[in-house]
């Protein structure tokens, strides 16, 4: 049986100086519209899976809730591809704070970055939330080893909600930041503390994916990848630890590394 995540397409493979036909797995890409009170508000292309979680993490990320209690209802058209949203109290998206646009699954092209709303809902990092080095090193083989979509397909990304000793829930999809929306939805549907938890990541970590993180409320991203250089100039000024290219028992601490605890067993003066 297929799944959200994937569906099976006859190939044509070339290896070992021979051409085989079979069957391989395929990430699915779905455009999904969010309709906000019958007001269209962005069409994004996911992952057909916990789309409820995608849609509220995306309008808290964006500005437009605060709490999952802010919304009336919510009910997804798959077939059709609509996400309807009513709030409990109704308000007209100002188009000077949001702009229309079509958020593509491709890096890096699919959004302008700091928008107002960027701006108001950005939070400062005042926590003093810790990791080990080898907690570090755990956490990121946790997410990779559960990371069965990307195994099968090479074409999601992958993001965990953690605490320093393990993992509390994993996303996926073909949009790095929507695997961070549908953790936020998730968390504001179930009153999460989350000043106490990081984010085990498996892409780029862009100024999009920082802002995210720090709209959370969290101060400790791990990636197996790189930051970019206007993600880190925020993370310095939000006070987010950027942690990257965890690979084997290698890794790079970009910004704040005093909540990387074991530093100084290793002699790295901080």
């Amino acid at each position: 049986m297929e799944s959200f995540v994937t569906r099976k397409q006859k190939i044509v493979k070339y290896r070992d100086d021979r051409f085989e036909e079979l069957d391989d797995e395929v990430a699915v890409e779905f455009p999904l519209t969010i309709v906000v009170d019958g007001q269209e508000f962005a069409t994004m292309v996911c992952t057909p899976t916990h789309l409820e979680e995608l849609v509220i993490g995306f309008l808290a990320s964006e500005g437009l809730i605060r709490s999952s209690k802010e919304i009336k209802t919510i009910s997804i058209d798959e077939h059709r591809g609509f996400a309807y949203v009513e709030l409990v109290t109704k308000q007209s998206i100002q188009k000077e704070f949001y702009a229309k646009r079509f958020i593509g699954s491709c890096c890096g092209k699919s959004r302008q970055f700091y928008f107002y709303n960027d701006m108001k809902t950005a939070k400062t990092i005042v926590h003093s939330t810790s990791v080990h080095v080898e907690q570090c090193f755990r956490l990121m083989r946790l997410l990779q080893e559960s990371s069965t979509d990307f195994q099968a397909t090479g074409g999601v990304h992958n993001a965990a909600l953690c605490t320093p000793n393990d993992l509390v829930i994993v996303r996926s999809d073909i949009g790095r930041h929507n695997t961070l929306d549908k953790i936020y939805g998730y968390c504001l549907q179930h009153d999460l503390l989350l000043s106490d938890k990081l984010i085990a990541f498996s892409g780029r970590v862009s100024s999009e994916v920082l802002l995210k993180v720090s709209k959370m409320g969290i101060g400790i991203i791990l990636s197996k990848s790189a930051p970019t250089t206007l993600a880190l100039e925020l993370a310095n000024d939000l006070g987010i630890t950027i942690v990257g290219f965890i690979r084997g028992h290698t890794f790079n601490v970009y910004t704040h590394p005093n909540k990387i605890t074991g530093l100084q067993e290793k002699n790295i003066v901080i």
